[in-house]
């Protein structure tokens, strides 16, 4: 986890800081979605990743 709000890696990878462009930049590159998706599935299910990955039809890794 990374202090440094310009590194490309997120500072918390359960949920996504909005208020951090290089966060965003690169939970769009892992969901494969544009910036619009990825602003659309947070207003409906918030920032927690878990979730965004439910609603966002990507499979989610080690639940069940």
């Amino acid at each position: 986890m990374s202090d440094n709000p310009l590194e490309p890696n997120p500072q918390d990878y359960d949920r996504i800081n909005v208020n951090v462009e290089a966060e965003l930049v690169y939970w769009t590159g892992q969901f494969g979605v544009t910036r619009a998706r990825l602003a659309e599935a947070i207003e409906q299910v918030g920032p927690r990743v878990v979730d965004l990955q439910k609603f966002l039809g990507i499979p989610v890794v080690g639940t069940d």
